[in-house]
């Protein structure tokens, strides 16, 4: 009798603790929700890149990984930062004191990324950044608490450079944009440039969301540059080439180089006026089988193929979660640490891996823009040139002024 009393007494203790574990778990889920919020360009000149594109990369993120985390739901919220970095940090500050949302993702503008990224450090949160490319969001500016997932202007340039420059481009003319964004990403690519033995003849800057790119072609045009390349992203990209075709850089043996383009901006200048042109892409929609069948169901939702923003944001969603299953609980120092651990797999990246100072070690690819007559379907933009892995693209460490590094 004494022996079944003590082992029910054991039994009841087991079920109880079970019981009480079970609960703690649940209950390691801060407001017993995971809510990201997509800070996004949804009305102005980034808009085909990220906007309403990354938005639903994330649902699908959220539909891949399935409804809950920890048994607890997975909430997807966005806004339109509209490229104004103090409208940028009032959503995202309202998100944090009475949204209760856990991370922000996404974010194409430099100049709101640095703020915010700034701000998730002060509040304990989470960035995960996909659409802007400044470098130093994880070099002097580094972050225990921010993920720069998808490319910076470090990489950009590097690969981009090298490539042109190893095909006779010597002499350089940039069309930069006016900001944080466009500046880093000339001055990164002139670096390199120089430790090519190359030389930059000049460079004129624009503001954001300029419909008139005439004047600046023709300066390009009278420089006699090598090599044209355009330090911008979205619309003013695509204006910039088109008109830089229309008064006949190309034509007149000048190359011309977007440092940072993406499949969209082919898509709207097209073939005839962007074939030849070089980039540097994290992806591409029509590498394998993997990624064509996620692209046809994104196409099928937002009647675009993805860019590599959308898929970073994809991607940086979908590890989050992960992460946070890994961890047992969605705090961010524990889910920050197991975003470190977990070897990065998704559609679009394997073998990546996240390092100290926020950098995602990803491969990157060059990328040359097809002819018309090279062009088999509808959005088949891309010849893969070179595959440069991760470690070769990216900062390295020993160059790093990140503080995260050096410990």
């Amino acid at each position: 009798m004494r022996r079944q009393l003590l082992a029910c007494a054991f039994l009841a203790t087991t079920s109880f603790i079970a019981t009480n574990a079970s609960a703690q778990a649940q209950g390691q889920v801060s407001d017993d929700v995971v809510r990201i919020g997509v800070l996004t360009d949804l009305s102005s000149w980034g808009r085909d890149n990220s906007g309403p594109g990354s938005v639903e990369a994330a649902k699908m993120a959220v539909e891949e990984f399935g409804p809950t985390v920890l048994g607890k739901p997975i909430e997807i919220i966005s806004a339109d930062h509209q490229m104004k970095t103090d409208v940028g940090t009032t959503i995202v500050r309202d998100w944090f004191d009475n949204g209760k949302v856990d991370a922000v993702v996404d974010i194409p503008n430099s100049g709101i990324a640095i703020a915010v990224h700034n701000m998730v450090r002060e509040r304990n949160k989470i960035a995960l950044l996909s659409g802007p490319g400044a470098s130093s969001l994880t070099d002097e500016l580094c972050s225990p608490n921010t993920v720069h997932f998808t490319y910076d202007t470090y990489a950009l340039s590097k690969v981009t450079t090298s490539a042109v420059i190893s095909q006779g481009g010597k002499s350089w003319y940039f069309i930069t944009a006016d900001y944080a964004f466009g500046q880093q990403l000339e001055k990164d690519a002139t670096r390199f440039i120089k430790e090519l033995g190359g030389t930059i003849l000049g460079g004129v800057k624009h503001p954001t969301n300029t419909a008139d790119f005439s004047s600046f072609a023709l300066q390009a045009q009278s420089s006699k540059a090598d090599v044209v390349a355009f330090a911008n992203a979205g619309q003013d990209t695509d204006n910039a080439i088109k008109q830089s075709g229309e008064f006949g850089l190309v034509k007149g043996g000048q190359k011309l180089v977007g440092l940072l383009m993406f499949d969209t901006d082919v898509h709207a200048i097209g073939l005839e006026a962007a074939q030849g042109t070089y980039m540097t892409t994290a992806s591409y929609w029509n590498m394998d089988e993997a990624t064509r069948a996620w692209s046809k169901k994104f196409f099928a939702r937002t009647k675009v193929m993805p860019t590599m923003i959308q898929t970073g944001v994809y991607g940086s969603v979908l590890h989050y979660l992960k992460a946070i299953k890994a961890a047992g609980t969605d705090d961010p120092k524990a889910v920050m640490a197991k975003m470190r651990e977990l070897p990065i797999e998704d559609t679009f990246v394997h073998g990546g891996r996240l390092r100290e100072d926020g950098r995602v070690i990803r491969d990157m690819y060059l990328a040359r823009v097809k002819k018309p007559s090279e062009s088999k379907e509808p959005w088949d933009y891309l010849e893969i040139v070179k595959t440069v892995k991760g470690e070769d693209a990216f900062r390295p460490v020993s160059e790093s002024k990140c503080p995260l590094l050096k410990k």
